[in-house]
């Protein structure tokens, strides 16, 4: 791979060097005693990138990048693991160590089952309870309206049986004057017919 010949660009130039001469000397201020004012640090400016002139150079540029990031990437997990394992190594330095933390989760792990066990049974009675009573809710409400038709059956039935007595001493109210109003008339009917 053939190399080009550097070129100085105007990022390597200092600030003081792009400025023409006159401009220089006339932004100089007569030095002052240094006044004592905390600031805080700022950082230098990062260079600014230069972008790459040619395509191979675009390419190992974004090989370059590539390659910073995985190995960034491998770094925050190696430290992860490293921060990880010291941990833990801090706190089952020895044989007494591990088995007090075995210990210490054992006993989490029985506390949380036992949490579980009694929430599950607590859940359990509450909707049996909440279905033994939306049951017998519902059985009154059944119950009631059976009663009720029942009742409304048993007093549509004595009407209906009524019905033909109440025709029939009506009907004879209505007869009995007619018959007697008419037993005149007939009666001569049958004088005249013998």
């Amino acid at each position: 791979m053939a190399t080009t010949p550097s070129k100085v660009t105007s990022a390597a130039k200092p600030a003081a060097a792009k400025r023409p001469a006159a401009k220089r000397t006339a932004t100089r201020k007569p030095a002052a005693k240094p006044v004592a004012v905390k600031r805080p640090a700022v950082k230098a400016a990062a260079p600014k990138p230069v972008a790459p002139a040619t395509p191979a150079e675009r390419a190992a540029t974004y090989a370059e990048r590539a390659a910073h990031v995985q190995v960034g990437a491998v770094l925050i997990a190696r430290d992860q693991v490293v921060e990880l394992v010291s941990d833990v190594a801090a706190k089952v330095g020895s044989l007494e160590a591990a088995e007090k933390e075995l210990k210490k989760l054992e006993k989490r792990g029985a506390t949380a089952q036992t949490k579980a066990r009694r929430e599950v049974k607590k859940t359990r009675t509450r909707v049996e309870r909440e279905l033994r009573q939306r049951r017998n809710r519902v059985e009154r409400e059944v119950k009631k309206s059976r009663t009720r038709v029942e009742r409304e059956v048993r007093s549509l039935r004595k009407d209906v049986e009524a019905l033909p007595q109440t025709l029939q001493t009506r009907v004879e109210g209505v007869v009995a004057p007619v018959r007697v109003a008419v037993a005149p008339v007939v009666e001569r009917v049958q004088a005249l017919a013998a």
